[in-house]
């Protein structure tokens, strides 16, 4: 396998101003697969409030549901790039095709040498010093995605996004911020404390409340606020993301592995691996208990392999869980095995990972 470049998180723009996060850590040779995130307003406009983002004098516009792979089937096929595993052509950007890479820890760093211009910087630089220092993890550990990467944050309504490198380190991190959350003089809180979160918001899983939802993440403790009312007037969210470190990767693409649809399923498993939850993908190691509908086969399944961001670090070790998706049978020269796999499908809305007990 060829040595990975990019990972999970880094940033891809292309010539013609479409923004592609990185997805995950096994690509296809000499390509990377992606997901569309923004487009210039040169070539995609969008009337929804939450969408446009400025940057450098030039506008951008956040893609929401199935807006950028609509946008790149239609006018950008150049950007589905062949899955062979899969069989299908997705969504992923050629290396020869990439304009401009950014990545998170690298932005960081640029924004630390300087002065805070703008009060949501400050604030990004406040809660960094509190839980690098608390967690006795290095400034170097860290980076920024989402729109302060791009650098098109809005001091008033963007986001804190930090990347954290490595496992060990977020470990650290999570501890960490368990400990901050109990403490009220740190100003950072639990983002789903209460259910209140969710008000207003559609909820359209078919298959897991909105209660279940608050208490998975609720405990995940990457999920907060920050009070910066004594100094910008605002509540600001902070995530703590996930990221493998560069020695912790390792690309398991291969083109000579298939990947075959088997039904679907719903099962009642036990969790015997959690290493990998944290991270895009998230790999669970479960052993089978029931297979409550779908193919009986399912019950040799050995693993969760999840590419959805709702289902990150879902469910521990040891904890008796349902899930619901996609059986699939990877054939390989190494053999063959069953998982049942989470990821972006017309039936997204009836997939599910969850406790039983729950």
């Amino acid at each position: 396998m060829a040595d990975l470049k990019l990972r999970d998180r880094d940033a891809i723009q292309t010539k013609e101003g479409i923004i592609f996060r990185v997805f995950g850590y096994s690509q296809p040779k000499d390509s990377y697969i992606c997901d569309a995130e923004y487009a210039s307003s040169k070539i995609f406009s969008s009337t929804d409030p939450r969408a446009p983002r400025e940057n450098r004098n030039e506008r951008f516009y956040k893609f929401y549901n199935d807006e950028g792979l609509r946008l790149i089937s239609e006018k950008y096929s150049q950007y589905l790039v062949n899955h062979e595993m899969l069989g299908l052509k997705i969504v992923g950007v050629p290396e020869n095709l990439i304009g401009e890479v950014r990545q998170p820890q690298v932005r960081l760093q640029e924004l630390l040498k300087n002065d805070p211009t703008d009060q949501l910087l400050a604030a990004m630089e406040q809660v960094l010093d509190i839980a690098s220092n608390k967690a006795g993890v290095s400034k170097t550990s860290f980076g920024v995605f989402g729109s302060m990467l791009h650098g098109f944050h809005h001091p008033r309504y963007s986001d804190i996004d930090f990347t954290i490198y490595g496992k060990a380190e977020n470990q650290k991190i999570v501890q960490t911020i368990s400990q901050l959350y109990a403490d009220s003089s740190s100003r950072l809180i639990n983002e789903f404390t209460s259910e209140a979160v969710m008000a207003g918001k559609r909820w359209l899983f078919k298959n897991f409340t909105v209660q279940e939802f608050v208490w998975h993440q609720r405990r995940k403790m990457i999920y907060g606020i920050y009070d910066d009312r004594p100094n910008s007037g605002r509540i600001i969210k902070a995530e703590f993301e996930p990221v493998k470190a560069w020695n912790e990767i390792k690309n398991e693409y291969d083109a000579d592995t298939r990947i075959t649809q088997r039904g679907w399923v719903r099962l009642k498993a036990l969790v015997t691996t959690d290493d990998d939850a944290p991270f895009i993908p998230s790999v669970y190691g479960i052993e089978p208990l029931e297979v409550l509908n779908g193919p009986k086969e399912a019950i040799e399944a050995t693993r969760i392999f999840s590419y959805m961001e709702e289902f990150r670090q879902q469910v521990q070790r040891d904890e008796t869980i349902i899930v619901e998706g996609a059986l699939e049978e990877v054939s390989s020269s190494k053999g063959n095995y069953l998982q049942v796999t989470l990821t972006y499908c017309p039936r997204y809305y009836e997939q599910v990972l969850k406790t039983y007990s729950n």
